[in-house]
């Protein structure tokens, strides 16, 4: 919770929903934590949408609060004969048929998944919801829905942002969490660790962080990989969608912390071979990766981990005096070639205001000695992060770091927006369900650009953001390389569900034309399919394709849009509009 507001303060909902409710599955992260935007930017987002405290004074609706109990109607199709079966395969304790079961895992956390649940819409949940106990289960089933043309979903943590886990053709969900999230191998000699791919991000941190007591290794290690959705998010989601941690910069993405992988497919199992590198064809290793369970569904995966010394965070954070000053230097820090920050988050004017308030900055001394030496509101950028490695490595990146960041004309701000950030990294999600109790969405959308790329895809995108009158659009780079970087678009705005939808794709429209790739690390699902062909090529789809014969000859694994794979050309645009 926020501190106590000076004057009105809307009532959010801080309540726990009731547990059989659609505001349990909507809602985000733990059922007792809630987080409720801070009292100037409140004021801040009334001033931008032109609100005053009487819209706030009730919900949109008492009815979308979602603290009903699920129910519905939507008959199970599957035979009886085809449930005995599988309840053979994983014991009878391990097949669910009620309806809150059933719809807590067909959506993820994007605004239309709330919204649906909001207004009790129930579409393309499973019949059944199976949870599997090993890797022998998942085979079985595999090959039993095969023969039987049952479709295959899979549900890992439950925050995808692409409609990834919807179970558009009915089937069966195979929930990950309750039993297939085990450690296989730890090998400290090679520092790779081998995993259930069921196994939940804090789990596998918290295995490496206690390796010595665990395993009796010599020192404690980290995976390196933390997404914004970390707590509630899986190792097998991380991979099959190619996902990146906000450490990236210098942990990598996940495709560079698999070493091996193992799935389950109509063809048989797919296992690669967990060399350092290879030169032996193909890599099957990188066309698993970003399949999104529609090539095989993935059980086990083999990471590299690193050693563990957070006394080497150096944290850090400047303000540039403009947004071309900022993004050269960002430029400068990737190329300069004496390393790179592990956390390296920079952002433009719009974010920055916001940033600022929500860290604390605003009205202190920093913030008067900003605006003493010309860095203007709306004009500055923010700029922070931290290191990770060894000490003197890490020493050397902040020592070069100062060096550009000052040739560039930045103030130094100390680390405190920096820990401001670190305090909030997981938990500021929890914002957008109270905003919503209010008819206030607020959503993410990202992309990949060079550094060529950076300035049009900025303006562009942002132009078309801004088209809409009172709308906050922040954005920032982070995920960066030598060759340039993540841009994440975060839009706030007072909207129903329709303009939602139209405005979301509209951006998508502009994120393609402004030539960025549609996705950096939140992967395509069925949200973002409509646009994949039109992004890489018709030759590029076919081989997508030709390998999803191969693989899945039968379509059983995740149809319904998933990466485009089995969309016609006439669904394409009418798959992403949903039931009022």
């Amino acid at each position: 919770m926020s501190h106590k507001y000076k004057d009105f303060e809307p009532k959010w909902f801080t309540e726990v929903a009731p547990t059989d409710s659609y505001r349990s599955i909507f809602k985000w992260g733990d059922p007792s934590e809630n987080k409720v935007p801070k009292e100037n930017l409140y004021k801040m987002m009334k001033k931008k949408f032109n609100l005053t405290d009487e819209d706030f004074k009730k919900y949109k609706s008492e009815e979308e609060l979602g603290l009903e109990k699920v129910e519905f109607n939507c008959p199970i199709k599957l035979k009886e004969y085809q449930i005995d079966k599988i309840r053979e395969i994983v014991g009878k304790e391990n097949v669910k048929t009620d309806d809150y079961t059933r719809l807590q895992v067909a959506y993820g956390k994007t605004m239309i998944d709330a919204y649906r649940l909001r207004r009790k819409i129930v579409e393309n949940i499973p019949d059944i919801v199976v949870y599997p106990r090993s890797r022998e289960d998942i085979e079985k089933i595999v090959y039993y829905c095969n023969e039987e043309i049952i479709p295959i979903y899979v549900y890992g943590g439950g925050s995808s942002v692409t409609r990834g886990v919807e179970a558009v053709k009915g089937g069966i969900t195979l929930d990950m969490r309750p039993h297939f999230n085990k450690v296989i191998k730890f090998n400290e000699k090679d520092q790779t660790i081998t995993v259930e791919a069921g196994m939940s991000g804090p789990k596998l941190e918290e295995v490496l962080r206690n390796a010595q007591k665990e395993f009796g290794a010599k020192r404690a290690y980290t995976c390196g990989h933390f997404p914004q959705s970390f707590e509630y998010s899986s190792v097998g989601g991380w991979v099959v969608t190619r996902g990146a941690g906000q450490n990236s910069t210098y942990y990598g993405n996940i495709k560079d912390m698999v070493m091996a992988q193992a799935y389950a497919t109509p063809v048989g199992v797919i296992e690669t071979l967990g060399y350092p590198a290879e030169a032996i064809g193909p890599s099957i290793d990188e066309i698993m990766m970003g399949s999104e369970g529609t090539y095989g569904i993935l059980t086990h995966v083999t990471l590299k981990f690193f050693r563990w010394m957070p006394e080497n965070h150096i944290r850090f954070s400047y303000i540039f005096k403009n947004w071309q000053d900022a993004q050269n230097a960002a430029r400068e820090i990737m190329q300069s070639e004496f390393g790179f920050p592990s956390v390296f988050r920079l952002s433009d004017p719009e974010e920055t205001d916001v940033m600022l308030k929500l860290y604390g900055v605003e009205e202190t001394v920093l913030d008067k000695a900003m605006s003493f030496k010309g860095y203007k509101p709306m004009e500055r950028c923010l700029f922070l992060g931290f290191t990770d490695g060894e000490i003197g490595f890490c020493k050397n990146i902040a020592k070069n770091l100062k060096k550009i960041c000052k040739k560039y004309g930045a103030m130094y701000l100390t680390g405190l927006p920096t820990k401001g950030w670190e305090k909030g990294r997981f938990t500021d999600p929890y914002l957008r369900d109270n905003m919503q109790d209010f008819g206030v969405m607020t959503d993410t959308l990202e992309c990949s650009v060079t550094w060529d790329q950076m300035d049009r895809v900025h303006r562009e995108v942002r132009e078309y953001c801004k088209s809409r009158p009172h709308t906050i659009c922040m954005t920032h780079m982070s995920h960066v390389y030598p060759q340039g970087a993540n841009l994440y678009f975060i839009f706030i705005a007072k909207m129903d569900m329709e303009e939602y939808i139209e405005y979301q794709q509209g951006i998508l429209d502009n994120i393609q034309k402004a030539g960025a790739a549609m996705s950096h690390h939140h992967g395509i699902g069925k949200m973002t399919a409509p646009w994949l062909e039109a992004q890489i090529g018709k030759n590029s789809m076919d081989v997508f394709r030709a390998l999803k014969k191969h693989f899945d000859p039968n379509n059983i694994l995740n149809p319904g849009g998933t990466i485009g794979l089995d969309l016609e050309e006439s669904e394409k645009r009418d798959f992403v509009n949903i039931r009022k």
